[in-house]
């Protein structure tokens, strides 16, 4: 009788924590990328890298100024074909290049640019690896506190006195991710003296005081919500992945799912995203692709000849995992597992 499809086939890791480029982990370059971003988030609009004057009513990006050219239009200098042209070349075009890049590239590898760039996932994940020190959780809504064992066998306690650390963490994330977002509307000395000087006008002030407390309880209370289904960037990164079901995905070894029994199910406790990454692709919409179940499995199953069970698949592997359901994956998981069972009874016996 023929065995049903385990989904995707591949080679077995070495146990060993993965490598990036100059043979740096994984993770350790994602760390740095995400720096660097947030970094740039903040730096941008001051050094008029990219920013949008409400006072001059047009974008600057790198210092020179973004406009459509309609000013010439009104004033009869040019005709209605040439603006026409302008807001193709100069509206249409440029958005259409940055757009079609990030889709294409979540169409091939995912939600590359949640995990690997955005400042928000980063204040996620520092949020995160805060307040389970403080309360086990890395969710005030998760049902049960984590273990305290780390995939690499180190331990995190949890202890009240990191909510000491936690409610600074979010408050002066909200007040930066507002204060930062108005220097993207209005010009960067000008809020920054302001705020020094404390001669806030009554319109920023209010615009700084409703963002923070917005913040604030995003941070708080829906941080994974709304990456998962409040934002815009990270949808669309979705659904184009989900569009290819050849795109890079984590691919689990179904057959060797009796596996998982020595584990902890670390790779669930360490997702980000508060996600399960055995499941199949249809249920990891939000997967934002940090890797980081991916080294948990190898690190718990570094003792395991025949190596993880988690890995980066792509093209016809990935193809697939894709093509299972919920369902359809958990009947061939209870099959095989079955079939194990059997087998190692009739060698008993034998």
């Amino acid at each position: 009788m023929r065995r049903p499809s385990t989904g995707p086939v591949v080679a077995a890791a070495t146990g060993a924590n993965a490598r990036g480029w100059f043979g740096l982990p994984v993770q350790r370059w994602r760390q740095l990328t995400q720096a660097g971003f947030f970094i740039l988030f903040i730096l941008a609009p001051v050094f008029d890298i990219f920013r949008l004057d409400l006072n001059l009513k047009h974008f600057i990006l790198f210092g020179f100024n973004w406009t459509l050219g309609l000013d010439g239009f009104s004033t009869g200098q040019i005709t209605a074909g040439q603006a026409a042209a302008n807001i193709v070349l100069r509206g249409f075009l440029p958005l259409l290049a940055i757009g079609g890049t990030l889709i294409f590239a979540s169409w091939k590898w995912g939600r590359l640019y949640c995990g690997w760039l955005c400042p928000h996932f980063s204040v996620v994940e520092t949020i995160n690896q805060t307040l389970r020190r403080a309360i086990g959780k890395q969710s005030l809504w998760d049902p049960e506190p984590l273990p305290a064992r780390n995939p690499d066998g180190s331990e995190t306690s949890r202890d009240a006195i990191w909510w000491c650390a936690v409610m600074p963490l979010v408050i002066g994330f909200a007040m930066l991710w507002a204060t930062v977002l108005l220097t993207y509307l209005l010009p960067p000395f000008e809020i920054y003296g302001n705020l020094w000087h404390r001669s806030l006008t009554r319109n920023q002030t209010i615009f700084l005081s409703a963002g923070s407390l917005a913040f604030f309880v995003e941070f708080m209370f829906a941080r994974h919500l709304f990456c998962r289904y409040g934002c815009a960037v990270g949808l669309f990164q979705s659904l184009a992945w989900m569009g290819n079901d050849k795109a890079m995905v984590v691919g689990f070894e179904r057959e060797r799912a009796k596996d998982c029994s020595n584990c902890y199910s670390a790779c669930d406790h360490v997702c980000p995203m508060r996600l399960n990454p055995r499941n199949v692709k249809r249920l990891m919409f939000a997967c934002v692709q940090c890797g980081q179940c991916v080294d948990a499995c190898e690190q718990t199953q570094a003792d395991n000849p025949a190596g993880s069970l988690l890995h980066w698949v792509h093209e016809t592997r990935a193809e697939s995992e894709a093509a299972l359901n919920g369902s359809t994956a958990r009947t061939i998981q209870i099959s095989l597992l079955r079939d194990g069972t059997a087998n190692q009874n009739s060698q008993k016996d034998v």
